[in-house]
């Protein structure tokens, strides 16, 4: 698939060795890594493997003054534009129930600030994907972009608030993927498989 503009170009052959490499660094190396690898893993035909680098990219341990994210910013568009780029019938999962489960199930370290990292990304989810369901076994109320960036700012880095709002509304439905109206319902998330 062609390689998305939001993500750096990743090395010829990677797998999950780069990332175990970091052990438990989560710092700058390790975010890039995690940019780096999503990349490939899209390159690869591999969408819902890169989100789910991209997961570790926003849960790397950043202070908004590292070199990296100058050129490669916190994942917000790159997400979006995976999303928007994948093609009908190669799997995705249910990005959507992902993050709402990811949001739900969160633990430290810095907890609130990726569990609203992942609500973040849930929007945009639901704001490229809207005919995905929703999980109906996992009853939550759904926060509100305003709730989002309400709860998000005094976690996250300098300018990440306003960053994640201009993802938001540049946003609209993929081209190629059917719409349909209402709530999300029986919905998988994207580490579940498809059934046969």
């Amino acid at each position: 698939m062609p390689p998305c503009p939001h993500l750096p170009s990743p090395r010829t052959r990677m797998n999950w060795r780069d990332m175990r490499a970091h052990g438990s660094d989560r710092g700058p190396a390790f975010y890039l890594t995690a940019l780096e690898y999503a990349q490939y893993l899209w390159q690869q035909g591999r969408p819902a493997r890169a989100i789910l680098c991209l997961d570790r990219a926003f849960g790397a341990e950043l202070h908004g003054d590292e070199a990296g994210l100058g050129q490669w910013p916190l994942p917000y568009a790159a997400l979006a534009w995976l999303l928007a780029h994948t093609p009908p019938g190669v799997f995705l999962g249910n990005p959507g129930v992902h993050f709402q489960h990811l949001a739900c199930r969160m633990n430290a370290p810095r907890r609130e600030l990726r569990r609203w990292r992942a609500w973040a990304c849930w929007a945009i989810s639901r704001r490229v994907l809207p005919h995905l369901p929703g999980d109906p076994k996992h009853k939550i109320v759904e926060p509100t972009p305003a709730i989002i960036a309400k709860k998000l700012s005094p976690h996250s880095l300098p300018g990440e608030t306003v960053l994640w709002r201009q993802v938001l509304e540049a946003c609209g439905p993929a081209a190629g993927h059917p719409i349909r109206s209402g709530g999300w319902r029986d919905g998988r998330d994207s580490n579940s498989r498809p059934s046969a």
